[in-house]
């Protein structure tokens, strides 16, 4: 696939957060939970467990200097179907470490919209960001795959996951994707690896939102 594709295609990134958690990412971006351990200097047996085991709860994590932060839910994730998906000799706790090293966006307002009033989360509120796609790839396309699934869900049909799941812009098969798919559908999920630390740059809006009400605009550029 070719980075102004994407851009043309998909000219915001959608990303779905923790409530009040908008002047977190202002003074650390956009972390992976690998990434907020780091951050959060939390090791040993309480690490392994958040990094290779499913999260049925959010988990929330401390530090002297950096306060509290919360490490969210996996409640589309199940054991029982992620064994029936996984491929390439992968296992569940290998597929969670991929997961927990990497940053998600939606690309499709669409399904940013379904996991806002999906059971789990509809009672909840979220804080959520909208990003300019081609702002973000500018400096951050080299740490950038881009996935045809949601990575991290197993409810109802499994789709297969494996080595090849995520794969470079360069790398996507995108055209093969909107015969099957459509333009909408063809790319589900574009990730970065690790952390986007500079994430406030690329934010267009920040809105506290609660299924489909929107409670509070906590942030809207001016220029856009």
């Amino acid at each position: 696939m070719k980075i102004e594709d994407l851009i043309k295609h998909y000219p915001n990134l959608y990303h779905m957060a923790e409530t009040g958690t908008w002047e977190a990412i202002k003074r650390h971006g956009l972390l992976s939970t690998s990434a907020l351990l780091d951050l959060f200097e939390i090791r040993g047996n309480q690490r392994r467990i958040i990094e290779t085991e499913r999260r049925p709860q959010s988990v929330p994590i401390t530090h002297p200097k950096h306060g509290r932060a919360v490490i969210r839910d996996q409640k589309p994730m199940h054991e029982t179907g992620l064994l029936k998906c996984l491929q390439d000799g992968i296992t569940p706790s290998q597929w969670y470490e991929v997961l927990n090293k990497r940053v998600f966006f939606w690309l499709s307002k669409d399904r940013l919209e379904r996991l806002l009033s999906a059971r789990a989360y509809k009672g909840k509120q979220h804080c959520v960001l909208t990003l300019k796609t081609e702002e973000l790839l500018s400096n951050h396309a080299k740490a950038v795959t881009l996935c045809p699934i949601n990575s991290g869900a197993t409810l109802y049909i499994p789709q297969p996951r494996g080595k090849d799941t995520f794969q470079r812009i360069e790398d996507y098969p995108f055209e093969a994707w909107v015969d099957k798919r459509g333009v909408e559908n063809a790319v589900v999920e574009l990730v970065v690896d690790y952390a986007v630390k500079d994430a406030e740059r690329y934010v267009l809006k920040v809105d506290e939102r609660m299924a489909d009400h929107n409670i509070e605009n906590v942030f809207t550029r001016q220029s856009q």
